[in-house]
């Protein structure tokens, strides 16, 4: 499963309509509105997408929502990553720095500097189905990125050109208008084209001794996080696994990975995770693409997701995804 920082969380339910209720929209994803932000806390990325869905589906001003959201974002916001690009030394070494380091506050996006002629791509790169929520999570991260590069650079910074995989929304006017060039939609990538000009532009804060420090600190960041992730999917994949059979036990998936359960949740904890937690975004993922993915039943899909019980499927599906599978399956049969 991948992961998303709740920075994004809190970035994209802070532009949304007033009426709505923001606390509960953040509670439906398991993060606290009166907890203070933290980017380094993640959410499963469906879990993201999800909500972005929901919003979608009752926001009013939907359509520019995730504009705005990437316009809302800065750089200090970002963590270590944020001040490593605002201190490059220049636009394109800002954007380097994000195609290096992004991991630390997502793995399910990456980023790519190809050079074209006259300039260079700058490159989204996101797998996964083509959902509602991907898409609008593709619009605000492409926004964020041109709104970075407005923050950091010593010229006023200009896109030439904007891409995105995904068709055209119903009125793509607005999409224009925020980026202010040409916006072309069902191309073969999202990204943004970013002339040699504005790449090679000085950064405002850029510092040669604080960028390598940042470096370091970013490499270091990548390591530790690499060992984290990696054991938390390799339990997220066994207890998939083992699902249709029941919920296993921690001893059981801890032998699987050559250690005691004690160790496993030893290394769990160190990583800021739980064994249950675990179990629960391995149910959560399962069902969301059993529901969007298959016919099987409902009932069917409560036993392969390691319930015995139909009704406590239901209760625990509306606890993670705000809403009831039957509702789920048919929001997202509908997009």
């Amino acid at each position: 499963m991948g992961r998303i920082t709740t920075l994004f969380v809190h970035k994209i339910v802070a532009q949304v309509h007033p009426d709505l209720d923001h606390g509960r929209l953040l509670r439906s994803v398991g993060v606290d509105p009166d907890a203070p932000v933290d980017a380094k806390r993640m959410i499963p990325d469906d879990d993201y997408y999800g909500l972005l869905e929901r919003i979608a589906a009752v926001d009013p001003d939907a359509i520019d929502l995730p504009l705005r959201t990437g316009a809302s974002m800065r750089c200090d916001e970002y963590g270590a990553l944020g001040l490593a690009m605002k201190s490059a030394l220049t636009l394109r070494g800002s954007y380097e720095r994000a195609e290096r380091y992004a991991r630390v506050l997502t793995n399910v996006a990456a980023y790519e500097v190809r050079d074209v002629d006259g300039g260079a791509l700058i490159l989204l790169h996101r797998d996964g189905p083509r959902r509602l929520g991907l898409r609008l999570s593709n619009e605000a991260t492409i926004a964020s990125l041109v709104e970075i590069g407005k923050q950091v650079s010593t010229a006023p910074f200009q896109p030439l050109e904007i891409f995105f995989k995904h068709p055209a929304p119903r009125e793509a006017e607005a999409h224009a208008r925020h980026f202010g060039c040409p916006v072309r939609f069902g191309t073969e990538h999202d990204a943004l084209l970013a002339s040699s000009a504005a790449l090679a532009t000085p950064n405002r804060l850029g510092d040669p001794s604080i960028s390598r420090f940042f470096d370091t600190h970013l490499q270091q960041a990548l390591s530790q996080l690499h060992d984290e992730t990696t054991l938390e999917r390799r339990v997220r994949g066994l207890v998939a696994q083992a699902l249709s059979e029941g919920v296993p036990r921690v001893s059981s998936v801890a032998q699987q990975l050559g250690m005691s359960g004690r160790t496993l949740q030893r290394r769990l904890s160190a990583a800021g995770s739980s064994y249950q937690a675990l179990v629960d975004q391995a149910r959560r993922e399962l069902a969301a693409r059993l529901l969007r993915d298959t016919t099987y039943s409902l009932a069917e899909v409560a036993f392969l997701t390691g319930f015995s019980e139909q009704s406590a499927f239901t209760r625990a599906f509306k606890r993670w995804a705000g809403q009831t599978p039957r509702s789920f399956r048919l929001s997202a049969s509908s997009t």
